[in-house]
Protein backbone atom coordinates (compact mmCIF):
# COMPACT_ATOMS: atom_id res chain seq x y z
CA UNK A 1 0.00 0.00 0.00
CA UNK A 2 2.78 2.47 0.87
CA UNK A 3 4.59 1.44 -2.77
CA UNK A 4 1.26 2.63 -4.16
CA UNK A 5 1.15 5.87 -2.54
CA UNK A 6 4.95 6.69 -3.28
CA UNK A 7 4.36 5.85 -7.10
CA UNK A 8 1.06 8.22 -7.63
CA UNK A 9 2.91 10.65 -5.19
CA UNK A 10 5.58 10.78 -7.58
CA UNK A 11 3.92 12.87 -10.64
CA UNK A 12 2.96 15.32 -8.28
CA UNK A 13 6.58 15.84 -6.67
CA UNK A 14 7.63 16.36 -10.32
CA UNK A 15 5.58 18.61 -11.37
CA UNK A 16 5.38 21.01 -8.61
CA UNK A 17 9.02 21.06 -7.43
CA UNK A 18 10.33 20.04 -11.27
CA UNK A 19 12.93 23.08 -10.83
CA UNK A 20 15.01 21.29 -8.97
CA UNK A 21 14.45 17.36 -10.92
CA UNK A 22 15.56 19.87 -14.13
CA UNK A 23 18.27 21.06 -12.64
CA UNK A 24 20.21 18.17 -11.50
CA UNK A 25 23.59 17.06 -13.12
CA UNK A 26 24.55 19.69 -15.93
CA UNK A 27 27.80 17.97 -16.01
CA UNK A 28 31.49 18.67 -15.98
CA UNK A 29 31.62 19.86 -19.67
CA UNK A 30 28.28 22.06 -18.58
CA UNK A 31 30.37 23.39 -15.41
CA UNK A 32 33.52 23.67 -17.81
CA UNK A 33 31.28 25.82 -19.69
CA UNK A 34 29.30 28.55 -17.27
CA UNK A 35 33.40 28.68 -16.24
CA UNK A 36 34.66 30.27 -19.09
CA UNK A 37 31.58 32.22 -19.91
CA UNK A 38 31.79 33.82 -16.26
CA UNK A 39 35.58 34.00 -17.09
CA UNK A 40 34.75 35.90 -20.78
CA UNK A 41 32.10 38.36 -18.57
CA UNK A 42 34.65 39.46 -16.32
CA UNK A 43 37.60 39.82 -18.61
CA UNK A 44 35.00 41.83 -20.69
CA UNK A 45 34.18 43.97 -18.07
CA UNK A 46 32.36 47.00 -18.13
CA UNK A 47 30.89 46.65 -21.45
CA UNK A 48 29.56 42.87 -20.74
CA UNK A 49 27.45 44.17 -18.18
CA UNK A 50 25.23 45.46 -20.69
CA UNK A 51 24.62 42.26 -21.93
CA UNK A 52 24.45 40.38 -18.37
CA UNK A 53 21.89 42.64 -16.33
CA UNK A 54 18.50 42.05 -17.46
CA UNK A 55 15.12 43.50 -15.91
CA UNK A 56 11.75 42.63 -16.05
CA UNK A 57 8.64 45.00 -14.77
CA UNK A 58 6.35 44.35 -11.79
CA UNK A 59 3.85 42.30 -14.19
CA UNK A 60 6.34 40.08 -15.22
CA UNK A 61 8.73 36.93 -14.66
CA UNK A 62 11.93 35.72 -16.35
CA UNK A 63 12.97 32.18 -16.29
CA UNK A 64 16.45 31.15 -16.81
CA UNK A 65 17.90 28.29 -18.83
CA UNK A 66 21.39 27.61 -18.16
CA UNK A 67 22.52 25.31 -20.75
CA UNK A 68 18.96 24.11 -21.61
CA UNK A 69 17.78 23.75 -17.60
CA UNK A 70 15.88 26.19 -15.70
CA UNK A 71 17.89 27.46 -13.12
CA UNK A 72 17.36 26.25 -9.00
CA UNK A 73 14.55 29.11 -7.11
CA UNK A 74 12.07 29.31 -9.91
CA UNK A 75 11.18 32.40 -12.19
CA UNK A 76 13.17 35.67 -11.35
CA UNK A 77 11.59 38.80 -10.64
CA UNK A 78 10.14 41.48 -10.68
CA UNK A 79 13.33 43.96 -11.13
CA UNK A 80 16.78 43.14 -12.11
CA UNK A 81 18.69 39.35 -12.49
CA UNK A 82 21.65 38.22 -13.55
CA UNK A 83 22.53 36.08 -16.90
CA UNK A 84 25.67 34.63 -18.40
CA UNK A 85 25.97 36.18 -21.92
CA UNK A 86 26.86 32.38 -24.03
CA UNK A 87 25.46 29.83 -21.53
CA UNK A 88 21.57 31.46 -20.46
CA UNK A 89 18.77 32.70 -21.92
CA UNK A 90 15.46 33.62 -20.07
CA UNK A 91 11.47 33.71 -21.34
CA UNK A 92 9.62 36.28 -20.23
CA UNK A 93 5.61 35.43 -19.11
CA UNK A 94 3.23 37.87 -18.00
CA UNK A 95 1.23 37.52 -14.52
CA UNK A 96 -1.06 39.31 -15.75
CA UNK A 97 -5.41 38.39 -16.14
CA UNK A 98 -5.55 38.08 -19.76
CA UNK A 99 -8.86 37.55 -22.05
CA UNK A 100 -9.86 36.02 -24.60
CA UNK A 101 -13.46 35.82 -26.93
CA UNK A 102 -14.68 32.30 -27.47
CA UNK A 103 -15.37 32.39 -30.84
CA UNK A 104 -19.17 31.40 -32.02
CA UNK A 105 -19.72 27.63 -31.14
CA UNK A 106 -22.43 25.81 -33.32
CA UNK A 107 -23.87 23.57 -30.84
CA UNK A 108 -26.53 20.58 -31.11
CA UNK A 109 -28.24 20.97 -27.84
CA UNK A 110 -29.58 17.81 -25.86
CA UNK A 111 -32.74 18.38 -27.50
CA UNK A 112 -31.75 18.19 -30.86
CA UNK A 113 -31.34 22.06 -31.64
CA UNK A 114 -28.28 23.57 -33.03
CA UNK A 115 -27.92 26.60 -31.35
CA UNK A 116 -24.67 29.58 -31.87
CA UNK A 117 -23.20 29.73 -27.99
CA UNK A 118 -20.01 32.89 -27.58
CA UNK A 119 -18.11 33.30 -24.61
CA UNK A 120 -15.51 35.54 -22.68
CA UNK A 121 -12.76 34.05 -20.66
CA UNK A 122 -10.44 35.25 -18.20
CA UNK A 123 -7.21 33.65 -16.81
CA UNK A 124 -3.63 34.30 -15.45
CA UNK A 125 -0.63 32.69 -15.09
CA UNK A 126 -0.11 31.42 -11.83
CA UNK A 127 2.99 29.45 -12.03
CA UNK A 128 5.29 30.61 -14.60
CA UNK A 129 7.67 27.92 -14.40
CA UNK A 130 4.86 25.42 -15.43
CA UNK A 131 3.69 27.69 -18.34
CA UNK A 132 7.02 27.41 -20.07
CA UNK A 133 7.96 24.10 -19.09
CA UNK A 134 5.14 22.28 -19.08
CA UNK A 135 3.51 23.50 -22.66
CA UNK A 136 4.62 24.72 -25.78
CA UNK A 137 1.81 27.84 -25.96
CA UNK A 138 0.20 28.29 -22.77
CA UNK A 139 -2.45 30.90 -24.31
CA UNK A 140 -3.05 29.20 -27.62
CA UNK A 141 -3.85 25.74 -25.73
CA UNK A 142 -6.22 27.89 -23.09
CA UNK A 143 -7.93 29.12 -26.24
CA UNK A 144 -8.72 25.81 -27.99
CA UNK A 145 -9.93 23.98 -24.74
CA UNK A 146 -12.29 26.72 -24.04
CA UNK A 147 -14.06 25.87 -27.11
CA UNK A 148 -14.15 22.08 -27.00
CA UNK A 149 -15.28 22.50 -23.24
CA UNK A 150 -17.72 25.24 -24.29
CA UNK A 151 -19.32 22.72 -26.76
CA UNK A 152 -19.19 19.60 -24.54
CA UNK A 153 -20.67 21.30 -21.46
CA UNK A 154 -23.78 22.64 -23.71
CA UNK A 155 -23.89 19.58 -25.26
CA UNK A 156 -25.41 17.89 -22.29
CA UNK A 157 -28.20 21.24 -21.55
CA UNK A 158 -31.08 21.26 -23.31
CA UNK A 159 -32.01 24.55 -24.84
CA UNK A 160 -34.56 25.82 -22.44
CA UNK A 161 -31.34 25.25 -19.76
CA UNK A 162 -28.98 27.07 -21.95
CA UNK A 163 -31.47 30.06 -21.74
CA UNK A 164 -31.85 30.63 -18.30
CA UNK A 165 -29.11 28.88 -16.75
CA UNK A 166 -26.15 30.43 -17.84
CA UNK A 167 -24.59 31.40 -14.22
CA UNK A 168 -24.29 27.41 -13.84
CA UNK A 169 -22.96 26.72 -17.49
CA UNK A 170 -20.13 29.71 -16.63
CA UNK A 171 -19.53 28.04 -13.28
CA UNK A 172 -19.06 24.65 -14.70
CA UNK A 173 -17.28 25.30 -17.69
CA UNK A 174 -14.52 27.59 -14.96
CA UNK A 175 -14.06 24.62 -12.85
CA UNK A 176 -13.41 22.17 -16.21
CA UNK A 177 -11.13 24.56 -17.28
CA UNK A 178 -9.29 25.60 -14.32
CA UNK A 179 -8.87 21.69 -13.38
CA UNK A 180 -7.55 20.82 -17.00
CA UNK A 181 -4.93 24.12 -16.73
CA UNK A 182 -3.73 23.58 -13.73
CA UNK A 183 -0.74 21.44 -14.53
CA UNK A 184 0.44 24.20 -17.24
CA UNK A 185 0.38 26.86 -13.94
CA UNK A 186 -2.96 28.88 -15.36
CA UNK A 187 -6.01 29.70 -13.05
CA UNK A 188 -9.05 30.09 -14.89
CA UNK A 189 -10.49 33.16 -12.83
CA UNK A 190 -14.23 34.05 -14.96
CA UNK A 191 -15.87 32.40 -17.61
CA UNK A 192 -18.95 34.49 -18.82
CA UNK A 193 -21.35 33.32 -21.63
CA UNK A 194 -22.19 36.22 -23.72
CA UNK A 195 -24.94 35.76 -26.82
CA UNK A 196 -27.36 32.72 -27.64
CA UNK A 197 -28.07 33.02 -31.49
CA UNK A 198 -31.04 30.93 -32.46
CA UNK A 199 -32.12 30.20 -36.32
CA UNK A 200 -34.54 32.32 -37.54
CA UNK A 201 -37.37 29.60 -38.11
CA UNK A 202 -37.14 28.77 -34.50
CA UNK A 203 -37.28 32.38 -33.62
CA UNK A 204 -40.23 32.54 -35.07
CA UNK A 205 -41.84 29.41 -33.99
CA UNK A 206 -41.14 30.56 -30.47
CA UNK A 207 -42.91 33.93 -31.02
CA UNK A 208 -45.77 32.49 -32.25
CA UNK A 209 -46.01 30.04 -29.16
CA UNK A 210 -45.42 33.05 -26.79
CA UNK A 211 -47.94 34.99 -28.51
CA UNK A 212 -50.33 31.85 -28.41
CA UNK A 213 -50.03 31.79 -24.80
CA UNK A 214 -50.21 35.28 -23.91
CA UNK A 215 -53.53 35.77 -26.09
CA UNK A 216 -55.02 32.45 -24.52
CA UNK A 217 -54.17 34.07 -20.74
CA UNK A 218 -55.62 36.96 -21.91
CA UNK A 219 -59.28 35.47 -22.99
CA UNK A 220 -59.36 33.74 -19.87
CA UNK A 221 -58.64 37.02 -17.47
CA UNK A 222 -61.51 38.77 -19.82
CA UNK A 223 -63.60 35.38 -19.14
CA UNK A 224 -63.11 36.14 -15.20
CA UNK A 225 -63.97 39.42 -15.33
CA UNK A 226 -67.01 39.18 -17.22
CA UNK A 227 -68.19 36.67 -14.62
CA UNK A 228 -67.21 38.84 -11.53
CA UNK A 229 -69.36 41.63 -13.29
CA UNK A 230 -72.04 39.72 -14.09
CA UNK A 231 -72.11 38.45 -10.37
CA UNK A 232 -71.36 42.43 -9.30
CA UNK A 233 -74.42 43.51 -11.33
CA UNK A 234 -76.70 40.46 -9.94
CA UNK A 235 -75.87 41.63 -6.60
CA UNK A 236 -76.34 45.01 -7.04
CA UNK A 237 -79.53 44.69 -9.08
CA UNK A 238 -80.78 42.58 -5.81
CA UNK A 239 -80.02 45.75 -3.74
CA UNK A 240 -81.82 48.29 -5.44
CA UNK A 241 -85.21 46.18 -5.84
CA UNK A 242 -84.58 45.72 -1.84
CA UNK A 243 -85.05 49.79 -1.47
CA UNK A 244 -87.44 51.55 -4.12
CA UNK A 245 -85.55 54.84 -3.59
CA UNK A 246 -82.43 53.36 -4.46
CA UNK A 247 -83.79 53.20 -8.57
CA UNK A 248 -85.04 57.15 -7.93
CA UNK A 249 -81.13 57.71 -6.64
CA UNK A 250 -79.50 55.59 -9.40
CA UNK A 251 -81.69 57.18 -11.94
CA UNK A 252 -80.38 60.71 -11.00
CA UNK A 253 -77.07 60.32 -10.63
CA UNK A 254 -76.94 58.86 -13.74
CA UNK A 255 -78.51 62.30 -14.94
CA UNK A 256 -75.91 64.12 -13.49
CA UNK A 257 -72.81 61.87 -14.80
CA UNK A 258 -74.38 62.35 -18.19
CA UNK A 259 -74.88 66.25 -17.72
CA UNK A 260 -71.34 66.81 -16.81
CA UNK A 261 -70.20 65.74 -20.33
CA UNK A 262 -69.66 68.59 -22.60
CA UNK A 263 -72.00 67.32 -25.86
CA UNK A 264 -74.87 68.16 -27.66
CA UNK A 265 -76.75 65.11 -25.85
CA UNK A 266 -80.70 66.92 -25.09
CA UNK A 267 -81.95 64.98 -22.08
CA UNK A 268 -85.94 65.02 -21.38
CA UNK A 269 -86.07 63.27 -17.36
CA UNK A 270 -89.32 61.78 -16.71
CA UNK A 271 -90.82 61.14 -13.00
CA UNK A 272 -90.09 57.84 -11.68
CA UNK A 273 -93.73 57.25 -11.13
CA UNK A 274 -94.70 56.95 -14.45
CA UNK A 275 -91.65 54.46 -15.08
CA UNK A 276 -93.16 52.43 -12.11
CA UNK A 277 -96.30 52.52 -13.49
CA UNK A 278 -95.29 50.91 -16.43
CA UNK A 279 -93.22 48.39 -14.59
CA UNK A 280 -96.63 47.28 -12.72
CA UNK A 281 -98.85 47.15 -15.72
CA UNK A 282 -95.99 44.69 -16.87
CA UNK A 283 -96.52 42.40 -14.10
Amino acid sequence: MEARQKQEMKPLRMQTVGEEEVNEGIGCCGWLLVFFSFLLTLLTLPLSIWMCIKIVKEYERAIIFRLGRILPGGAKGPGLFFVLPCTDSFVKVDMRTISFDIPPQEVLTKDSVTVSVDGVVYYRVQNATLAVANITNADAATRLLAQTTLRNVLGTKNLSEILSDREEIAHSMQSTLDDATDAWGIKVERVEIKDVKLPLQLQRAMAAEAEASREARAKVIAAEGEMNASRALKEASMVIAESPSAIQLRYLQTLNTIAAEKNSTIIFPLPIDMLQGFMGSRK
